[in-house]
């Protein structure tokens, strides 16, 4: 059936488009499929067939891919596994811990605290879950080194509940959801955060859709640790827990080839298929399992489904003629909802009662059995052969399809309702329903004395359930989730590392970009910690001129490079390893970005640190995959993003999607990025240098940032570092690069401050007021406006609540004290940046920048257009000073003529070419 006609969702629509010519015939062959699952199995049944599909093929029979199949399990049940362990003693603790994780949320929900939580979704999935943590889930202490569970964020009460049950959390704790500040010291954040708790969580995942791609890019540093030597990974399993809602996200669904072109069959996804979004039905006129089922097989994944529990299992095997396989098909989403918001007796009639043979099938069973007929993902047998056949399943990573229902156990009032994601708290009936329901040895007295602070349960350490609980996590290799820092030792590239950043590029030209690519040659190039660097670069290597690392460092690639590369004869040739450093990702930032989280984190994750590297166009960061950084310093990811190609007018020829001016404001509203903008291949010797420093060297107080370097593609020749370089200066953010020629006098005075490419047109300013206008112009080197920023808005705050103390001075009115005259700031990106230190300067203040859409032309014309050129500075500076009376009230407008100021083709300030 073709993709968008009525039931494609539904089914594979193998003979919907061929006619029957003898149906005779047709039904022997089917009989005779019957007979053969009869007497020898499914197993078997399944090698006939898909060795007729093959032979079909060979013959040139159209047989097209099943991506759809029945709405019925995957693993038939005579090939189930057998459940291990103890059902007793897990379904007693399964439902302390749903009650649990659910007087928690109704708790924080009373009327004097009232911060909301998240009941229903751990309800429905906690069987999920608990097969996991007792069967599957791998803690650090396991011989494997333990797996990465990336646990879905709405149903963290659940893993708080479990966390109880193991005694790492006490009833204060759990009184303490959603309260980190009131409650510090016993506060639990509302979702998976690592940083607000970081002994606790590994993987931040609330933000939906980057749970997913991060689990597969995660899947992926595994294998990349094995390849490179670093670690043996290759034990190791990554787990994905995903909403069906979740998967309407593009990033949910956008990365999965790179799961099955590496064969990553060290990943899982588990997708709590509950058929709801968080207003209603994902698909109410369809059927989601299927369509993603459809998806993930077309993508190249082992896809399992886990639609009915073992009750159904008596009625499928009576279905001789297909007709509840039928109805299970046509059943939209929308309904089977509805059906779990009702009552046994409607089912019978809606769902059974459409076929005479499907409602003889349960005429013996009272409303009660029709019932208790549960879905798949709440039937531990089921859920554990599903597991237990992923982790088994080799060449593929693997999808397990889950229906559930959400809210399972919580009554009438919760289960399937579309209000239920948002509903918070239980009247005082819910509550003794739930308990009744999940056999919690608590009185009506109990409940009846404070409705709101119903009882937590525990029913203590020596209970022979936990015994078990605690048991089965000592075998599994200890408690997860949990997150540790303690990582292998390493040392620092020693300074010789940095030498050719200091050199400058002597007769040369060379832009930053190219300054900083020599850089991060020579420091892989060090023997105690070259290896640990992981370039990522998305499909733009030649731009940036990484090109020189193909030969030498080599792309990474699980399957090596088996064909015969095109360029092969060329010094820099396309060279793909097993063993190869550099990432990859090809065109997908995205991905770029998931990568460089999970080699940021290698430190916390695997115990080994790796510091990533990731370069691309300066546009296509933080307002491409802002959300992306936000969730990798939640997971306090430490490495280097470097934004090329930066600026608004540096790129002009690519025009207006290109044209970077405004990444350092984005980059500043995430508090673990440290922006700079620096000018010189010296300047960004000191800031890696530094960067290394804070992160892993012996005296750092905060090792959880992220470096943003914003770098250029224009040439020029890169001077060498200066004598008696004000280093503590450029690092925090300002020093002064070169004072007035000819001395001061008593010449008017004036302050240029310029940021990365806009620095070289500040000295020509200063050379054209030196020599046209007289006036004496000190030029200042801005590595980073954000920082001075943050340090001024600290001593703003020292001063707000420390009023009986003197105030301390920001960092940058220490550099400018005593210069005289106006400050005119001046870089390629709109005047918010450079304003951003307004406030902190007693001067005269202006700022010139480029506001404004970009587009294409040539540099000189662009920055006369923005008016942030070297004459727009010589202007700018003398209209401040005619207001101050130092110069004559003519000479902005003198200025003005004389440099053709309006006129975009007079702009001299730049050179042409874009080489890196």
């Amino acid at each position: 059936m073709a993709a968008g006609e009525e039931t494609s969702h539904i089914l594979s629509g193998l003979t919907a488009q061929l006619p029957d010519r003898d149906p005779e015939e047709t039904a022997e062959w089917i009989e005779s499929l019957d007979t053969l699952i009869k007497e020898q199995g499914t197993e078997r049944a399944q090698y006939i067939m898909r060795s007729l599909l093959q032979r079909a093929g060979a013959q040139s029979v159209g047989v097209p891919m099943v991506t759809t199949t029945d709405y019925v399990n995957t693993i038939p049940a005579d090939q189930e596994a057998q459940f291990p362990g103890n059902e007793e003693f897990e379904r007693r603790y399964r439902a302390y811990m749903r009650w649990n994780a659910a007087v928690m949320v109704h708790r924080a929900q009373r009327s004097d605290i009232g911060v909301g939580g998240h009941i229903s979704t751990y309800a429905g999935a906690a069987t999920l879950y608990e097969v996991g943590f007792n069967h599957f889930f791998r803690g650090k202490d396991h011989p494997s080194g333990g797996d990465q569970v990336f646990f879905q964020g709405h149903a963290s009460p659940g893993m708080y509940a479990r966390a109880f049950m193991e005694g790492r959390l006490s009833e204060e704790d759990l009184d303490g959801f959603r309260q980190e500040k009131s409650k510090e010291g016993h506060a639990l954040s509302s979702y998976p955060h690592p940083r607000l708790m970081p002994a606790f969580w590994e993987f931040p995942t609330v933000s939906m859709g980057i749970g997913p791609m991060n689990a597969i890019y995660q899947a992926q540093a595994n294998r990349y640790l094995t390849g490179r030597g670093i670690k043996d990974t290759s034990d190791q399993q990554v787990w994905a827990f995903l909403g069906d809602g979740e998967m309407d996200e593009p990033e949910s669904r956008g990365l999965l080839q790179l799961a099955a072109n590496e064969n990553l069959d060290n990943l899982n996804f588990v997708i709590n298929c509950n058929l709801q979004r968080l207003d209603g039905p994902v698909r109410g006129n369809g059927k989601i399992m299927q369509e993603l089922e459809a998806f993930f097989r077309g993508a190249g994944w082992n896809v399992i489904k886990v639609v009915w529990g073992r009750e159904w299992d008596e009625l499928l095997a009576k279905d001789s003629d297909g007709s509840l396989v039928n109805i299970m098909n046509e059943t939209l989403d929308g309904d089977y909802q509805t059906y779990k918001a009702e009552s046994g007796g409607f089912v019978r009639e809606h769902f059974f009662g459409k076929t005479p043979a499907t409602k003889d099938m349960v005429a013996d069973y009272s409303d009660e059995q029709i019932w208790q007929l549960k879905r798949g993902g709440h039937d531990y047998r089921k859920v554990y052969a599903a597991y237990k056949a992923a982790t088994e399943f080799k060449g593929k990573p693997t999808v397990i399809l889950a229906k559930t229902v959400k809210g399972y156990g919580l009554g009438p009032h919760f289960e399937g309702r579309n209000a239920t994601h948002q509903m918070k708290k239980l009247t005082l009936e819910d509550l003794k329903a739930f308990r009744d329901y999940l056999r919690i040895p608590i009185t009506d007295e109990q409940l009846e004395a404070d409705p709101y602070r119903p009882p937590y349960y525990h029913p203590g350490m020596d209970a022979p359930e936990i015994k078990y609980l605690m048991e089965r996590r000592a075998e599994l290799g200890g408690f997860l989730p949990e997150r540790r820092t303690k990582h292998s030792e390493v040392t620092l590239p020693d300074a010789k590392s940095y030498e050719v950043a200091k050199r400058g590029s002597g007769k040369q030209q060379a832009a930053t970009t190219m300054a900083f690519v020599r850089l991060l040659k020579d420091l892989m190039r060090d023997k105690n910690f070259g290896a640990r660097f992981v370039p990522v670069v998305p499909d733009e290597s030649r731009t940036f001129g990484m090109d020189a690392f193909f030969p030498t460092a080599k792309i990474y690639n699980p399957k090596g490079q088996n064909y015969l590369s095109v360029d092969r004869d060329l010094v820099l040739a396309y060279k793909e390893s097993p063993a190869g450093q550099l990432i990859h990702p090809g065109i997908n930032e995205a991905g770029a970005v998931a990568a460089f989280t999970a080699a940021g984190t290698s430190y916390a994750t695997h115990g080994e640190p790796l510091v990533p590297i990731y370069v691309f166009y300066s546009m296509f960061g933080f307002q491409r995959t802002g959300d992306s950084f936000w969730a990798a310093a939640d997971q306090m990811t430490r490495g280097f993003i470097i934004g090329a190609t930066a600026g608004r007018t540096t790129l002009t020829g690519e025009g207006l999607q290109h044209a970077d001016g405004h990444s350092p404001i984005l980059a500043g509203t995430n508090p673990a990025v440290v922006t700079y903008d620096p000018a010189y291949g010296y300047e960004i010797g000191h800031i890696i240098r530094d960067g290394l420093e804070r992160m892993y060297g012996p005296d750092s107080a905060d090792r959880n940032l992220m470096y943003y370097l914003t770098v250029y593609n224009e040439p020029i020749v890169q001077p060498a570092e200066p004598e008696n370089l004000d280093v503590n200066g450029l690092l925090k953010g300002i020093y002064r690069l070169a004072p007035a020629a000819n001395g001061n006098g008593d010449r008017p005075k004036a302050q240029i401050l310029a940021s990365g490419v806009s620095v070289p047109w500040a000295l020509e300013a200063q050379r054209i007021l030196d020599e046209e206008w007289n006036v004496a112009a000190d030029v200042w080197s801005v590595t980073s406006w954000n920082e001075l920023r943050r340090d001024g808005l600290a001593a703003e705050e020292h001063a707000f609540l420390n009023p009986g103390e003197a105030a301390k001075v920001p960092f940058v009115a220490q550099q400018l004290a005593g210069a005289e005259g106006p400050v005119v700031a001046v870089s390629d990106y709109m005047k918010a940046v450079p304003d951003q230190i307004r406030q902190f300067i007693p001067n005269d203040f202006a700022a010139l920048g480029t506001d404004g859409f970009g587009f294409s032309d040539t540099r000189a014309a662009a920055r006369r257009f923005f008016k942030n050129d070297t004459h727009s500075i010589v202007t700018k500076t003398l209209q401040l000073l005619a207001q101050q009376g130092k110069v004559d009230a003519s000479a902005p407008g003198l200025a003005i003529e004389k440099y053709r100021l309006l006129d975009v083709n007079a702009g001299t300030t730049g050179g042409a070419g874009g080489d890196s």
